[in-house]
């Protein structure tokens, strides 16, 4: 018997003819269950300190402000209530289509930190509060804007002015997000490719060093320089991804989960998800499973 459990697939308001679609709420709670949709999203919240924010495998409890841009066309999320107590939630949602900077747009090199922004998105992309601020006024201005040419260069301006934010913070892990993110170094490539492809097995620190002939300790250094993590946290974050996408997607024992990742031992992945994530495995399957709905 196949997974009974669903994400729902969001079929947005956002039609062929228009650049973007634009929701301004409030609302007393969320209801919303986890789901995911072709176009990306821009999402504000404000007054809605203690909702859990839930995109792919990560999960947090927002502060008051919270902004939030996805890409991925199948990344799931969803706004929990959890422990809000606020009863005038303001939320302001901005659909727009993947195609609304144009490849030949996008690549272009006024366009650099717009298309490193999207890229990063593709795993949620959480805005530090001194961003939130700096467009807040225009979001807002958007919110009861009518949607014509000049509301498109507002919100292109506002896009702009987030990508030049490098500390918004990068949620899902790209394994569970089934997104393949690469550094600018070839010879860091190198190596995530060959993780990419052996994260299942066990992998030597001088395998590694090996392949792009350096000595174990100046890889190590180099590749921490290069990716801001320890190797053993960039596998580890490679194998866990791959088990939360297992947990979710499939009727496989934690155990078996667990080996299929490439940890050798049950208690260790445990310790170690607990850790990452703030749940067991087990929670997090039964949380993510509570909140997907039937279709």
């Amino acid at each position: 018997m196949g997974n009974q459990n669903y994400i729902m697939r969001e079929i947005t308001p956002l039609s062929e003819r228009d650049c973007f679609y634009i929701a301004n709420r409030h609302k007393t709670e969320f209801t919303y269950p986890i789901h995911c949709h072709v176009e990306c999203e821009l999402n504000f919240t404000e007054h809605a300190a203690g909702v859990k924010r839930v995109v792919g495998d990560s999960s947090e409890v927002i502060g008051d402000y919270d902004l939030v841009l996805i890409t991925g066309k199948e990344l799931e999320h969803v706004w929990e209530h959890h422990e809000c107590k606020s009863e005038d939630i303001r939320e302001i949602t901005i659909h727009f289509s993947p195609d609304f900077f144009p490849k030949e747009l996008v690549n272009k090199s006024q366009f650099d930190t717009i298309r490193r922004m999207l890229e990063k998105a593709q795993r949620g992309l959480a805005f530090p509060m001194q961003a939130i601020m700096k467009v807040y006024n225009r979001l807002d201005k958007l919110a009861f804007e009518e949607q014509g040419f000049y509301s498109v260069i507002h919100f292109m301006s506002i896009l702009y002015d987030l990508s030049l934010y490098d500390d918004a913070k990068v949620l899902s892990s790209s394994s569970f997000a089934k997104i393949e993110t690469y550094s600018d170094s070839r010879r860091v490539q190198k190596v995530q490719r060959y993780i990419a492809e052996h994260y299942q097995e066990e992998i030597r620190l001088n395998t590694l060093a090996n392949m792009v002939g350096m000595t174990p300790v100046s890889f190590s250094r180099f590749f921490r320089l290069r990716t801001g993590r320890t190797l053993s946290e960039y596998i580890i974050d490679i194998r866990l991804g791959s088990a939360t996408r297992l947990l979710v997607d499939s009727q496989r024992t934690i155990a078996e989960i667990c080996y299929e990742c490439g940890f050798n031992n049950l208690s260790n992945f445990n310790r170690m998800f607990k850790r990452k994530k703030g749940c067991s495995p087990k929670e997090f399957r039964d949380n993510y499973r509570k909140k997907k709905i039937l279709i």
